[in-house]
């Protein structure tokens, strides 16, 4: 915390390098963690459902719902929400969407909670502080895990989730030391390396 002197609440964030190549199967990581204190700022999510569950999305929380109305904005490159879930029946829809979707990372998806036949435990729980992450295609993982205007605790307490996230997340396939490098910085700071044996222990000083 001590290191930021921007202007606005940065962003805290966990940049971390792992022993796994994406491009083979069983070295994959993408899932979904929970930040107990969450992520500091609010999202807008979007659920297409069937035409009998529009009303049950908005009473649900969604920001922005719908079916057929939503695919034909969507369509049209109208992206007016940050998540996107859906229902099991509407994912053969979206199919022909993947273009539009992919590239932005909102493609719905089981690994990534994003396909739920209950919408509401869903929704509360993208929006008290669930977030999806994955690893890139050089095997990093990049994570926010709160704001600069969080405790010292908070932050510890989220980090802490991320961390066991990701070692409980292991791939089948990940050789050596899984964890490479473990970096946080805040968005406009310089980063801080972190030795991942103390932090798991919470032996550091």
């Amino acid at each position: 915390k001590s290191t930021s002197s921007a202007k606005f609440d940065e962003s805290m964030e966990a940049h971390i390098s792992l022993a796994i190549d994406p491009k083979y199967s069983d070295q994959q990581l993408r899932t979904t963690v929970v930040l107990p204190n969450g992520t500091g700022k609010s999202i807008r999510i979007a659920a297409l459902v069937t035409a009998d569950q529009v009303d049950e999305a908005e009473k649900a929380g969604a920001d922005v719902f719908g079916n057929e109305d939503l695919i034909e904005d969507i369509s049209k490159g109208i992206l007016n929400f940050e998540l996107l879930i859906a229902t099991p029946p509407m994912m053969p829809k979206l199919a022909k969407l993947g273009r539009v979707l992919g590239p932005k990372g909102l493609m719905p998806s089981p690994k990534a909670g994003t396909v739920s036949t209950d919408l509401k435990a869903t929704i509360d729980e993208f929006k008290r502080g669930k977030l999806e992450y994955r690893v890139d295609k050089t095997g990093i993982v990049h994570i926010p895990f709160g704001k600069l205007n969080f405790s010292a605790q908070d932050l510890l307490e989220n980090l802490t989730a991320v961390q066991e996230s990701i070692d409980k997340n292991k791939p089948p396939g990940a050789k050596g030391n899984y964890w490479k490098s473990f970096f946080i910085s805040a968005t406009m700071s310089p980063s801080i390396q972190l030795d991942i044996n103390a932090f798991r222990e919470k032996t550091y000083a």
